[in-house]
């Protein structure tokens, strides 16, 4: 009944990630923790060992980094809950790459992540907000494009 009304549980993220920190500092979201998003259908979510590139050396005495660095020398990860997911009966495919060569700004699906902490659903991303958003954009609206 859930999905037919379309409705989804809040995802349940395994650490509070302080998006906001890290856009304040700038660093480049698509360069450092979601690298795949260029290059393929998924953004990829950050791994501990992504994390621990930088908090080797900084924050180190920070809880949160203390926290990470213990999931790393037990060789655990994070298991992240997807924000955004469709039924399987939507017959819904997205691909990242290219809305991000086509310079759609992450916020315009993902709403203020940067201002934000642990990742969570901003934007009710339905058809009609996809296909007006084609639309303006002059992108494809055939059904192909997005459905399968």
């Amino acid at each position: 009944m859930n999905e037919f009304f379309d409705r989804r549980p809040e995802p349940q993220q395994p650490l509070e990630f302080p998006h906001n920190i890290h856009a304040g500092k700038q660093i480049a979201c698509t360069e450092y923790c979601h690298e795949p998003v260029s290059t393929g259908p998924q953004a990829g979510l950050p791994s501990v060992r992504t994390c621990m590139v930088c908090h080797n050396t900084i924050a180190t005495d920070r809880p949160r980094i203390q926290q990470l660095t213990a999931m790393r020398e037990r060789g655990e990860d994070f298991v992240w809950q997807r924000v955004f997911g469709y039924p399987p009966t939507a017959h819904v495919r997205f691909n990242h790459a290219p809305h991000i060569t086509a310079k759609v700004e992450c916020s315009t699906c993902h709403g203020d992540i940067a201002g934000g902490t642990v990742a969570q659903r901003n934007v009710d991303l339905t058809m009609g907000v996809c296909v007006n958003c084609h639309k303006e954009r002059q992108a494809p609206i055939d059904c192909l494009t997005c459905h399968f």
